[in-house]
């Protein structure tokens, strides 16, 4: 059993399945709210900020994949996604959209509420260590404070338009991931932006020149041939 009844979100539009894992996940002593479509489970994480989320692919009104993007554009909550599907694609997106974690039906409640608890571990543990500095991200020589929404370069303040600071937060967040141009359209400028992707290579360029020593080879923003761009790891 655990100290604190942690909230669950379950989103599954399989009632017996919501209720399989509310049982067993409230015998844990968490405390577990519930959706059946994509709009309702939205709507639950803003009205009840649950501290983890089981989420179905295949739901009605937004699908998994719609609502974990929207989730991640401006939370951080872990998530673990369930789907019916086997196919090796449907995973790999979940997890490129921002999935923690991925578990395919049937299932055992026993194994997801492990995962869940594992995940809500590893959480806890990440917001330990960064809890003092929790809204400032960096890496070698540059720092994105997110509280006052300013880039700082050396100690320096370094002058970006909105846009540029929103980028590069965004690929600090995750340093080495690699992201797709269309990615960085969709979760920066928007789900509903419509321009070309040549708007992202723009805007890397500004950054590198504002930024990077030698900006033709740059040593923060690094470009992935074929697939977009990474920020370099610490």
């Amino acid at each position: 059993m655990i100290e604190v009844a942690q909230k669950i979100l379950v989103v599954d539009d399989e009632k017996p399945i919501v209720e399989i894992l509310k049982y067993n996940l409230e015998k844990e002593g968490f405390h577990v709210v519930t959706a059946f479509d994509g709009e309702e489970a939205l709507n639950k994480v803003e009205d009840e900020s649950p501290a983890l989320i089981v989420l179905d692919i295949m739901l009605p009104q937004k699908d998994g994949f719609a609502v974990c993007r929207e989730i991640r554009a401006t939370r951080e909550i872990p998530i673990i996604m369930l789907t019916a599907k086997e196919m090796e694609i449907d995973k790999v997106l979940g997890l490129e959209l921002g999935a923690d974690d991925y578990v395919t039906k049937p299932f055992s409640a026993r194994e997801v509420t492990a995962r869940i608890k594992a995940l809500l571990r590893r959480s806890k543990v990440e917001n330990n260590q960064n809890n003092i500095e929790k809204n400032k991200l960096k890496v070698g020589t540059i720092e994105v404070d997110q509280d006052e929404v300013q880039v700082y370069n050396l100690g320096k303040p370094v002058e970006l338009t909105l846009r540029e600071y929103n980028l590069l937060a965004f690929i600090m967040r995750k340093p080495g991931f690699v992201y797709s141009r269309e990615q960085l359209l969709n979760q920066v400028w928007g789900y509903e932006y419509i321009g070309d992707e040549r708007t992202v290579d723009v805007t890397v360029r500004r950054l590198r020149e504002k930024l990077e020593q030698d900006p033709a080879n740059p040593d923060y923003i690094k470009t992935k041939r074929g697939v977009g761009y990474y920020f370099r790891p610490s």
